[in-house]
């Protein structure tokens, strides 16, 4: 059944998990190393961008496709972290196609200039979407986008209404950049904090070896790797590598939160409130949103969680609600034959 978006409003989803799968940090852990991932055969194609740097893209696409998605990972992901794998399966199953988008350096590969991947980073989405849209021209092209992914999409989706996509999807966004950075060093949201520092540091350092800095980065690898927080990390790292003042500065102008009114294509943004890698202050207010935003939050789930069951046949919410959002959109003759 094809759940109905309301929008123009901020209201409850319809994920409700059993009392046993209240907890927050079960929702965000469980998905990622207690399920096993589907078997995804994606097709890589590299990408030559206009600075002479390269984009990965993983493809997978169905005999008969109705649609096209454009997936867009989080902070250290690809297309093999286990929310766009299992995304992937349940569209390709309905015949829509997707295109992983690699942020630079995520691929496995370093990239070869010395700027990589923010939460504002939109300058490569704004290069792949036409190329995608002109190769599949009689389709319709949505773009969905997780975590950091869905902040950075939710920039590119207010300040770039001619992009060919019918609609947006976003989900457990950082919205509000400054205020993740110190929810997420708080408790025992710091061992997701040390878990992402360490590839962070990891990934920084091995580039530092092959590419050329331009003398933008001033610590030397010792120092680097004395980085504990997101904060320090993005004021040395982030900032200085793409042209921020610092971190404060790259966390005002890249924070989606105070763009959302500015959306012009349908967009769903999904949140759960209890999510450890921040807090109440990336949920917008009624007036930071317009009637092309619905914005869906449940008390649980977690950081891309939304885990129905352990043992159950539907064991993941957040794939099936996309797939409604993605068929919601098209015409209904093409939703035939569809397991929402």
């Amino acid at each position: 059944m094809i759940v109905q978006t309301e929008f123009g409003k901020i209201k409850p989803s319809n994920f409700k998990p059993s009392i046993a799968l209240t907890n927050s940090h079960l929702q965000t852990i469980w998905p990622k190393f207690g399920l096993k991932s589907p078997i995804n055969n994606f097709v890589r194609e590299r990408i030559k961008t206009p600075d002479n740097d390269f984009l990965d893209l993983d493809w997978k696409l169905p005999k008969k496709q109705q649609a096209l998605v454009v997936l867009f990972h989080g902070l250290e992901g690809s297309s093999r972290s286990h929310y766009i794998e299992h995304l992937v399966e349940v569209l390709y199953k309905n015949d829509i196609g997707s295109v992983t988008m690699h942020f630079r350096g995520c691929s496995g590969q370093s990239n070869l200039t010395s700027i990589s991947y923010h939460s504002g980073a939109t300058f490569d989405p704004e290069y792949i979407i036409p190329l995608v849209k002109q190769r599949y021209a009689s389709i319709p092209l949505f773009a969905i986008g997780f975590s950091l992914g869905g902040n950075m999409l939710m920039k590119l989706a207010a300040n770039n209404a001619s992009l060919p996509i019918e609609a947006f999807a976003c989900i457990s966004a950082p919205l509000n950049l400054a205020a993740s950075s110190e929810a997420i060093n708080i408790g025992f949201s710091k061992v997701y904090q040390n878990h992402l520092m360490t590839s962070m540091k990891t990934n920084v350092i091995n580039k530092m070896k092959t590419v050329d800095m331009g003398g933008k980065l001033k610590l030397s690898e010792n120092e680097i790797q004395q980085l504990k927080t997101f904060n320090q990390f993005d004021e040395h790292i982030t900032a200085p590598l793409h042209g921020f003042k610092g971190a404060d500065d790259y966390y005002l102008k890249c924070s989606a939160i105070n763009d959302l009114g500015a959306i012009t294509k349908p967009t769903l943004i999904i949140h759960a409130l209890d999510d450890p890698f921040m807090d109440a202050r990336v949920i917008p207010r009624a007036e930071q949103i317009n009637q092309n935003v619905a914005y869906e939050f449940s008390q649980f789930g977690g950081h891309v969680g939304f885990l129905n069951s352990i043992t159950g046949q539907s064991k993941l919410w957040l794939p099936q609600r996309l797939l409604s959002f993605v068929l919601e959109q098209l015409p209904k003759e093409a939703r035939n034959d569809c397991t929402v």
